[in-house]
């Protein structure tokens, strides 16, 4: 499977979901395959988060690639995850909806990140790519209902949305910085963190 992990707002979490997912997906198909390396990271993205994240840990466990969205994928590996850029052109956008599966949306509840999500949706709609969903991310905890609202909001609209939210958490924050996945800090933040993504690849799978 081929997910781009797209938008045209940054901050939302988009390298965060694509890093998290690629592992998930190794994990999950590790065992199955004839390669130790299943899933391929493609950072698509200028500004290369997804590079700097995966070189300062040793060895991060997915194969991190740089690259544009115009590159084809290497073969050899049973899933891609592309880290689009922020604002992909209409040509990179048209070709990641040829190319995959599946384009996968994040975005954090708040106005500006559902404005340009809009964006992005309209987009695609002109193109005829109806193989998206959208991704809450970035989710602050209860009592706050911004991602409450934002949920029910796009239900409103009809837009394709995972059924599973990733929660607000510093534990991203810290394994970028430490170069790692949260699966591996010792904190039960990052597990929870965790267990969003498990469920969300785990959506996807289904």
């Amino acid at each position: 499977m081929n997910i781009a992990v797209l938008g045209f707002k940054g901050g939302v979490g988009k390298t965060t979901t694509a890093v998290h997912l690629a592992l998930y997906l190794q994990q999950r198909c590790a065992a199955q395959a004839s390669t130790p390396q299943v899933s391929l990271l493609l950072d698509a993205d200028p500004n290369r988060s997804a590079s700097r994240w995966a070189e300062r840990g040793s060895p991060f466990p997915v194969k991190v690639l740089a690259g544009d969205p115009t590159m084809s994928t290497p073969g050899g590996f049973q899933h891609t995850l592309i880290d689009t850029p922020a604002r992909p052109t209409p040509e990179q956008l048209s070709l990641l909806a040829e190319r995959c599966e599946l384009l996968l949306l994040p975005c954090s509840p708040d106005a500006l990140a559902l404005d340009a999500l809009m964006l992005t949706v309209n987009a695609l709609d002109r193109l005829g790519a109806k193989h998206y969903k959208v991704l809450l991310t970035l989710v602050p905890p209860w009592p706050n209902r911004d991602g409450a609202e934002a949920r029910s909001f796009l239900q409103k609209t009809g837009i394709p949305l995972c059924h599973h939210s990733i929660r607000r958490t510093v534990a991203f924050q810290r394994a970028a910085l430490e170069g790692v996945c949260v699966n591996e800090l010792p904190d039960p933040r990052a597990k929870q963190a965790w267990s969003d993504y498990v469920a969300v690849g785990e959506e996807i799978l289904s």
